[in-house]
């Protein structure tokens, strides 16, 4: 088993999208995702340092996790799959994921937990998981299985859908998440019949690692920021009003000015574009 020792990141300090609310991060593996998704941005970061190895990833030492969760404040908000899934199959062996969980209850710690598996509602999570501190953001990225085997390795996308519908159900704080938002992939009838009420959207990002390995058009990808190319906002604000069928909607935004729009014109709650239930605001990130 390769253990890695610095499980945990505040990345508030970054040059761009410092706008995000929760930089908190917490990874229960590191140094590779057995989900392969071809547009990850993690992989692009690591692979060329030879430090990404998605068949054996390196599991998180559970003696320096309780140190960093004994140090969050009760009441913050960590993210939980940041740099890789922290349910991805390796978790059925080494649990680190339910054992993170458990402390955060314990410390009173709110947990964003985004992820592609639909392990995160098998019946010892879901009798692990503290309702009032417990957030879900289920990733979907098409809205047909085969499309969807053909980039990444994670649960079925039907699957995934059952799993939010679920949490949702169950009064979960829990969310769609089309992330990476690939709109020749995604049927907006399918999504809209999703039957749960919040859904945030995360356009695609594009840099040259990420056109190495997804093979799709990108002749609408022309607006620069920061690295990456992106769609233009008129095209994203066309695609997120197709979205109709949810309570709560989201746009979460790398590009700064597309950020402020959908951040005044469409998002629920202005303060908060994950919009997490429960979660007290004293400010509007800017």
């Amino acid at each position: 088993m390769d253990v890695f020792k610095s499980p945990y990141a505040d990345i508030s300090n970054r040059k761009h999208n410092t706008w995000c609310r929760y930089t908190k991060r917490l990874d229960t593996y590191g140094r590779g995702c057995y989900h392969g998704c071809c547009y990850c941005y993690a992989k692009g970061l690591l692979d060329f340092r030879n430090n990404w190895h998605p068949e054996q990833p390196a599991v998180a030492d559970m003696g320096n996790i309780r140190k960093i969760v004994s140090k969050l404040l009760p009441g913050s908000v960590v993210k939980m799959g940041g740099m890789t899934d922290c349910f991805q199959p390796i978790e059925g062996k080494y649990k680190r994921t339910l054992e993170t969980i458990k402390l955060l209850n314990e410390r009173g710690v709110h947990y964003l937990i985004v992820t592609k598996s639909a392990t995160c509602v098998f019946p010892e999570y879901i009798d692990a998981y503290d309702k009032d501190l417990a957030h879900f953001q289920i990733s979907i990225t098409a809205t047909d299985d085969l499309m969807g085997n053909r980039y990444e390795t994670a649960s079925p996308q039907s699957e995934r859908m059952r799993a939010v519908e679920t949490l949702y159900k169950m009064g979960f704080d829990a969310s769609v998440r089309l992330s990476p938002f690939i709109p020749e992939h995604v049927d907006m009838d399918v999504v809209n019949g999703i039957e749960c009420g919040k859904i945030l959207i995360e356009f695609l990002k594009v840099n040259p690692s990420v056109r190495k390995t997804f093979d799709i058009d990108y002749s609408d990808y022309t607006h620069k920021y920061g690295g990456y190319m992106n769609l233009e906002l008129e095209r994203k604000i066309e695609l997120a009003d197709k979205l109709t069928d949810f309570d709560e909607r989201s746009v979460g935004e790398y590009v700064h000015d597309h950020y402020l729009y959908f951040r005044d014109n469409y998002n629920t709650n202005r303060h908060d574009c994950c919009n997490l239930r429960g979660i007290e605001y004293s400010d509007v990130p800017d």
